[in-house]
């Protein structure tokens, strides 16, 4: 019989190879919160195996279990049977929204990057007085949250890019659009049109992203090839500036949380700690780190589309901050930086920022 889903057409062996072992409620941020056995990825694999058998179907009654996923992989990472629940779950959301049923908060964000340049649907992004659309060795891409939401995090990188003589220069971007990806939806095509036009035009070799997801978008999707190709290449910032020798250090306690969209999904890691060290003398790695590290609880539309559960998230995070002793928080991704800021409790002494951001103020000290 004909798969009714394309998730079953593509994902069936992987659904049905899940043993329901349990490895991935141990990891996961969204069971870790509530509890919910549908919610992990153990018990979405179970309900999408009665939708392949047809006892149900996928309906407005499922929304809250498929879309609640930060898509952060860590029962990918988990997973011995090698099932990759994210991508599962990114299908059946594209399969949902082409039935007409989807999280009205997703519905939202695709309405607003079909009119809008960004997914706060701002008209007026901080200017950050730079020079724009010029030629350079570097065009450095922001990303939206560090445009709108986190744009100190954002001015005290360029300021960090400036000292270091960095040669490079900012575009009249627009969102990279990979959000949808993970929503349902597919990438915008004007949106990614204009990137790769104003990005090209800078004859620039190498594209740095303030963005662990802007990252990912420029470099897996099909859609960004043109970024790839006569040698260009789309780095990370911790990338750009894991070899440059900054000339302060701090004495005080430094921790780092690992965005998942740089670790499980870059698989970089060890950047981001070098840079770190060579401030920090007095760097702890949090209880979970590397592969292991707890999910901010931003991701996959998450922050979005279920807030409440999001700042709970970024909460157990930050208790395992509070347990290191660490006076500072750093963390390379703007989305994880805002989230758990805003979830920080008045009792927790310790500051987050990026880790540019850190190091830009040593700088001005």
């Amino acid at each position: 019989m004909e798969a009714k889903y394309d998730f079953a057409r593509k994902f069936r062996d992987q659904i049905l190879r899940c043993s329901s072992c349990g490895f991935c409620r141990a990891v996961c941020p969204v069971f870790g919160l509530s509890k919910r056995p549908a919610y992990n990825a153990r018990g979405k694999m179970l309900i999408l195996k009665e939708v392949m058998d047809g006892n149900i179907d996928l309906s407005d009654e499922l929304i809250e279990t498929l879309f609640q996923c930060t898509t952060c992989a860590g029962c990918t990472e988990q997973c011995p049977s090698g099932v990759d629940p994210p991508e599962i779950i990114k299908q059946v959301r594209k399969d949902m929204v082409h039935i007409g049923s989807c999280h009205p908060a997703f519905k939202g964000m695709n309405q607003v990057l079909q009119t809008s340049s960004n997914i706060y649907a701002e008209d007026e992004p901080e200017d950050f007085g730079r020079e724009r659309n010029q030629k350079a060795d570097v065009v450095f891409f922001v990303g939206c949250v560090g445009a709108y939401r986190e744009d100190e995090a954002t001015e005290a990188t360029l300021d960090l890019l400036d000292r270091l003589e960095v040669d490079y220069t900012l575009i009249d971007e627009v969102c990279c659009s990979g959000v949808l990806e993970d929503v349902g939806y597919e990438l915008n095509d004007d949106l990614v049109r204009k990137n790769v036009e104003m990005i090209l035009a800078t004859g620039a070799k190498t594209i740095v992203t303030g963005c662990p997801y802007c990252s990912r978008t420029f470099n897996n999707m099909a859609a960004y090839e043109a970024l790839r190709k006569d040698g260009r290449r789309v780095i990370h910032l911790s990338e750009l500036l894991k070899d440059f020798d900054f000339g302060v250090k701090t004495d005080q306690k430094v921790t780092y949380h690992d965005p998942c969209d740089l670790g499980r999904h870059c698989n970089i890691y060890e950047a981001p700690r070098g840079i770190i060290r060579k401030i920090a003398p007095d760097f702890v790695e949090l209880e979970h780190n590397r592969a292991n590290a707890l999910c901010c609880g931003a991701g996959g539309g998450v922050r979005g589309a279920f807030a409440k559960n999001s700042i709970g998230m970024a909460r157990r995070r930050l208790e395992e901050v509070e347990a290191s002793g660490a006076d500072i928080l750093l963390t390379e991704c703007n989305s994880c930086v805002h989230n758990l800021a805003n979830a920080k409790l008045r009792r927790q002494k310790f500051r987050v920022y990026t880790t540019t951001q850190f190091i830009n103020e040593l700088m001005e000290a």
